[in-house]
């Protein structure tokens, strides 16, 4: 069995159940803005994003960069990977503020809007679509 594809399978579907998990924190965040603090549908959310950091986001974020280094290992570097491995560290940061916004969530000490996480909610979807273009196109600068 070669390995290369072993790692480069467990790196994509990785990719895919972090995106999920970083498309569907923010609206939920959305969701959770509009709710009274210690009312059921609040308490829910917490639950809610809990889970969804602790049980998809965490762990496909650690297999998406065990996976990408050691395909990194075979592939060597090239500036469209040098490029979406800056823009992978970006959607890692953002990764940690989402879990910053539900620890205040958590604490019932959020301050930011609805539309503010409507906003935010769209960094992924830009981030992963230069990073698709450079990985089908590989441009060589």
């Amino acid at each position: 069995m070669n390995t290369y594809l072993i790692f480069k399978t467990i790196h994509i579907i990785s990719v895919i159940t972090w995106m999920a998990a970083l498309f569907y924190l923010p609206r939920l965040f959305v969701y959770h803005s509009t709710k009274e603090i210690g009312s059921d549908a609040s308490e829910t959310f917490k639950v809610m994003e809990s889970k969804l950091l602790k049980i998809i986001a965490n762990p496909s974020l650690i297999f998406v960069w065990i996976s990408g280094l050691v395909l990194l290992a075979y592939k060597g570097l090239e500036i469209w990977l040098i490029l979406k491995m800056f823009l992978v560290m970006g959607m890692t940061l953002f990764h940690f503020y989402l879990n910053f916004l539900r620890i205040s969530f958590e604490a019932d000490s959020n301050t930011k809007s609805e539309n503010f996480f409507r906003v935010i909610n769209e960094i992924p979807t830009i981030l992963l679509l230069v990073i698709i273009i450079l990985v089908v196109f590989q441009p060589r600068f």
